[in-house]
């Protein structure tokens, strides 16, 4: 989530110029970049809690994430993060 947020930040300030700038400067494909980037359309109160989460902490892996980003409606994201967290706390 932080590194979508620097990236929007390095393409908005000129830094880098598109998605494959972002790529050759991150060491990464552009498929990847998109990926990350993509996390950009994540409920914003779901970005806060990922953004905020302890260090260390990762209840919740990236791919479940990048699969919720491709769901555009809000409501639905909440929800269906809701349940990937009360997923995550059951031991």
């Amino acid at each position: 989530m932080a590194l979508a947020i620097r990236f929007e930040r390095l393409l908005r300030e000129g830094v880098a110029r598109d998605y494959a700038d972002l790529a050759r400067l991150g060491g990464v494909t552009r498929t990847r970049i998109t990926q990350i980037m993509n996390m950009r359309n994540l409920a914003t109160s779901i970005q806060e809690e990922i953004l905020f989460l302890p260090a260390g902490q990762t209840p919740i892996n990236e791919r479940a994430l990048r699969q919720l980003a491709d769901e555009l409606d809000w409501r639905r994201q909440l929800r269906a993060f809701a349940k990937l967290r009360s997923g995550c706390t059951r031991t």
